[in-house]
This record gives C-alpha cells, sequence and structure tokens, in this order.
C-alpha cells in the first residue's frame, strides 16, 4: 500500500500524513524535509537559493541536517520553496523518494508531487487544501509555540508566494492527481480531518 498525500504549506497534509502511517502501520515520509534541507544547506554554504549550481550542489546535504530544528522555521521553509523549482534539485532527490515509496509493504509520503510524479501508482491519493487565512493561522500558533517571533500578516504573504512559486514552476508543479481524492481542512480540527482521511484511505483501497 503507498499513499500518497499532496498540498500547500499548512494544509495540514504532514498531520494527516503521519497519523495515515501509524494508522496502517506504514512507514512515512515528509518530503518536503529533504528540500527544506536543501535550501538550509545553500545558506549555510553562503550560496543563493535562486542559483541552479548552489542549489544542486547543496542536495549533498548531511543526513545529520535532517534533524536540524531550524529545518521547520518559516525562514528555512522559504529557502525550500525556492530551490524546489530548478529541475536538477527535483531530479537529485528523486530517487531518494522513490525508493522510499516502493520499499516493501508500501509506505506513506507527503509532498508537492507525490501522486504526479513520485508514486503515480499509489493505492490512495489525497489532496490536501485548505484557505490561506486557515493555514496562516494555524502555522502562527505554531511558530509562536515555538517562541518565534512573526506576524500573522508576514505568514499569510509568505504562504501566497510559496504556493505561486509551486504552482507555476515548469518542473513538478503542485496539481492534485487526476484520480487523487480532495480533502478541505480549513473548517476542521485535527482529529476530525485525520479522521476522515482514515475514512477516504479505506475507502479508495477497497476499491483497489
Amino acid at each position: 500500500m503507498i499513499i500518497a498525500v499532496d498540498g500547500p504549506t499548512a494544509s495540514g497534509k504532514g498531520t494527516i500524513a503521519k497519523a495515515l502511517a501509524r494508522h496502517f502501520g506504514l512507514p512515512h515520509l515528509d518530503t518536503g524535509l529533504l528540500y527544506r534541507a536543501v535550501g538550509r544547506q545553500v545558506e549555510v554554504d553562503g550560496g543563493n537559493p535562486d542559483d541552479p549550481a548552489d542549489a544542486l550542489a547543496a542536495c549533498a546535504f548531511p543526513d545529520a541536517l535532517l534533524a536540524d530544528p531550524d529545518l521547520r522555521s518559516e525562514a528555512t521553509g522559504g529557502l525550500a520553496s525556492r530551490v524546489s523549482v530548478h529541475p536538477g534539485v527535483r531530479h537529485a532527490l528523486y530517487e531518494r523518494q522513490r525508493q522510499f515509496a516502493l520499499q516493501p509493504g508500501g509506505a506513506v509520503l507527503d509532498g508537492r508531487d507525490i501522486g504526479t510524479v513520485i508514486a503515480p501508482e499509489a493505492s490512495a491519493k489525497l489532496f490536501v487544501i485548505a484557505s490561506v487565512a486557515a493555514r496562516a493561522q494555524r502555522r502562527f500558533l505554531e511558530m509562536q509555540a515555538q517562541g518565534r517571533e512573526v506576524s500573522l500578516a508576514e505568514i499569510a504573504a509568505d504562504l501566497e508566494a510559496r504556493d505561486r512559486r509551486d504552482r507555476e514552476r515548469a518542473e513538478a508543479p503542485l496539481r492534485a492527481a487526476p484520480d487523487a481524492v480532495e480533502l478541505d481542512t480549513s473548517a476542521l480540527g485535527k482529529e476530525a480531518a485525520i479522521a476522515l482521511a482514515i475514512a477516504l484511505v479505506e475507502k479508495l483501497t477497497a476499491k483497489a
């Protein structure tokens, strides 16, 4: 069983993917964390995330970087969005994600191109969405809990910019796979969103 969970930043896809992995007893990969690591490595190297060569060189980041708490910051999220537009970066990280998806027994992956590029043969595909207002509020509360100083307006503006880059990039743009089921979490609490996601996956895999 391969479960693909795609969607924009702060839509709830990561929370849902982790819950699905627990429920179905599958390993989980947050593919966005790989791009965040590349963005962070560019910064550490003193490079330019908009330069394809600098971004590609950063794909050789050490595995230990994946445990860096700074990867979850808004600033690193912005860097990830910028490096992810480069085809070379996407190609460099493709095989790593593909191998994870195809491991014996299956897996749950969340990102922006899982159902369309990484695992188009997935047993179940969810495309998780939420309004910018709802997503900004969630991220604002998350940043506050981490003690990070950022305004709600700044977060909303950043989300809109990242959405635009993700949708408009030439390589693997953010879009729902034709056979994906859309899940709008704007008005749903965490537990309700998870319960609905589990029900949808059970229904989709029952048809397979």
